[in-house]
């Protein structure tokens, strides 16, 4: 009798279900339009930044031109882009990496 093939599992659910639990961020990029002070009630009023964190993060996005706002699962990013959009903030949404933990955290 032939001895039977071992059975393993494909690498490919593996990377499914890394993907699957991946985190995301939420990112505000700089524009010439909107002020330091709306910037600040946006994420003061969206987030509920205390206002102290809602200025840190508006200068970080005013001087380097981006700042990670919130983190999380796809679907809630996606929303917190959406809600950026209709403020008239340009947000992205990006993979969170191991090397974005030098970021600050969201509130």
């Amino acid at each position: 009798m032939a001895m039977p093939a071992p059975v393993t599992e494909p690498d490919i659910r593996e990377e499914q279900r890394a993907v699957s639990h991946r985190l995301w961020r939420t990112v505000v990029h700089d524009d010439p339009i909107n002020t330091m002070n709306y910037v600040t009630w946006v994420f003061h009023s969206y987030f509920g930044f205390p206002l102290p964190v809602a200025e840190q993060r508006m200068m970080q996005v005013h001087t380097t031109g981006r700042a990670t706002v919130s983190r999380g699962p796809r679907e809630h990013m996606e929303v917190d882009v959406t809600a950026m959009h209709s403020y008239g903030l340009r947000a992205t949404i990006e993979p969170l990496s191991e090397d974005s933990d030098a970021e600050p955290e969201a509130g």
